[in-house]
C-alpha cells in the first residue's frame, strides 16, 4: 500500500531532477560552441558563415531527441553572429527549443515557462573583444589598417 503512494512521488522527484540536468547539459554545450564561434569571429575577418558552421558542428554533440533539442518539425538551432573583424567586439548567440519531459510540461505551461509550441527556449550569448585591451588602447580608436598606414607614411 505504501508503494502505491511512494512510487508516483518518487517518479515525479526523479523527473524534476532530470529536466534541469538536460537543460544544463544543453546550456554547457551551447556556451562552449558560442565561445568558440566568438573566438573565430574575433580572430578572423568577421566571416560569419565560418563561425556559424563551427558553432553548428559543435552543437552536433547534443542528441536529436525532443527533450534535448527539438529537431523533428525543423531544426530549432538559431545562431546569430555579430561583430568581429573591424568591430570592437564580437558576439555569438545560440538559441534552441527543448520539449519538457512528460508531466513537467503541464507544470511548465501553467507557470508560463514555455512558448506557443509548448517548448522551453534556451539561449546562450558569448561576447569577446576583437583585440586585447592593451592593443585597443594603443590603437587609440583607430583601425589597425589606419594605424599601419600611419606608420608607413611616417617613413
Amino acid at each position: 500500500m505504501e508503494a502505491a503512494f511512494a512510487l508516483p512521488v518518487l517518479f515525479l522527484l526523479v523527473l524534476s531532477l532530470v529536466q534541469p540536468g538536460i537543460v544544463l547539459y544543453d546550456r554547457m554545450v551551447m556556451a562552449s560552441a558560442a565561445a568558440e564561434g566568438c573566438r573565430l569571429l574575433a580572430a578572423g575577418a568577421g566571416d560569419e558563415g565560418a563561425a556559424v558552421a563551427l558553432v553548428k558542428r559543435h552543437l552536433g554533440s547534443v542528441p536529436e531527441q525532443e527533450n534535448f533539442h527539438v529537431h523533428r518539425s525543423g531544426c530549432t538551432w538559431e545562431v546569430i553572429c555579430e561583430g568581429g573583424g573591424a568591430a570592437d567586439r564580437s558576439r555569438v548567440t545560440v538559441r534552441t527549443e527543448v520539449r519538457p519531459l512528460p508531466l513537467l510540461d503541464m507544470g511548465a505551461a501553467l507557470l508560463g515557462l514555455v512558448n506557443e509550441r509548448g517548448n522551453l527556449v534556451v539561449e546562450v550569448t558569448a561576447e569577446a573583444p576583437t583585440r586585447a585591451p592593451w592593443a585597443q588602447r594603443s590603437l587609440g580608436g583607430v583601425s589597425p589598417e589606419e594605424k599601419a598606414g600611419a606608420w608607413c607614411d611616417e617613413d
